[in-house]
């Protein structure tokens, strides 16, 4: 599993012309499931980025969580995270879960990330085309992926 994070003052998803979920201060967290991922990826996501020390405290000095701030979350999946750009100019995205694998286990990682925030998180509508607005803050954006751990 592939994280894109990005701190932000303010995120959207906007599918068909509708907004789907709007956040405030928080996490534009974009997911990007591979075939290979399974459920203690998404443990270990959900812990990392729950207590990401990326916010800034007092001091100004980025010391604090997205639950020490008390902020929002925004998760979007994103296929495109998986892409492989090795070989020529169009990207392959082979290792990209296919939607009978991927959108159960978005739907986990967007429950469990709920739970561990403490408040729902939003989201926008796996396989839709889905226009993303976001206010970078810092600009802070962090990559992520589980099968690098160490």
């Amino acid at each position: 599993m592939r994280v894109l994070i990005q701190r932000v003052t303010e995120a959207s998803v906007t599918i068909e012309g509708n907004v789907k979920s709007a956040i405030g201060p928080g996490l534009l967290v974009l997911l990007g499931i591979e075939n290979e991922d399974a459920v203690e990826d998404i443990d270990w996501l959900c812990k990392k980025i729950i207590q990401l020390r990326i916010f800034s405290d007092e001091e100004g000095k980025m010391n604090l969580s997205v639950l020490d701030t008390q902020g929002q979350i925004l998760v979007i999946s994103q296929f495109t995270l998986q892409a492989s750009t090795k070989k020529g100019n169009r990207p392959s995205y082979i290792k990209a879960a296919r939607p009978e694998v991927a959108i159960p286990l978005y739907e986990q990682f967007v429950d469990r990330l709920s739970v561990a925030l403490g408040q729902p998180v939003g989201t926008g509508e796996f396989g839709s085309d889905m226009k993303v607005r976001l206010l970078n803050d810092g600009p802070v954006t962090i990559w992520i992926d589980s099968k690098n751990r160490e």
